[in-house]
């Protein structure tokens, strides 16, 4: 209860804010940038995860692309806001990687 309520007054105040705002938006691609590093070399070490690590990437990135945009287009930040930020890191890292792949 404590911790939901410290949320809510984090939440409250980083709203007003946009430089914050800006500053979490960053965040949250930086670290699906680094979740993409870590799904890109964990499955790798063992041949046979590769098959379903990508079945689960590509389902979670369709999960979430339908929830953010079956949503109407709000300016605030939210949970949504944050995840597809992430979604959005981890697809990109994964392009980096690709392209590190094939040169």
């Amino acid at each position: 209860m404590i911790i939901k309520q410290l949320l809510l007054k984090v939440y409250s105040k980083v709203q007003k804010d946009e430089f914050h705002t800006f500053s979490i938006k960053i965040m949250s691609f930086m670290f699906g940038f680094f979740i993409s590093s870590i799904l890109s070399t964990l499955p790798a070490q063992t041949e046979d995860w590769n098959i379903i690590s990508s079945a689960t990437i590509i389902t979670l990135h369709e999960v979430i692309s339908l929830f953010i945009y079956r949503s109407g287009k709000n300016q605030t930040i939210s949970l949504l806001n944050l995840l597809n930020n992430v979604k959005i890191g981890i697809m990109y890292g994964l392009f980096v990687d690709a392209f590190k792949l094939g040169s």
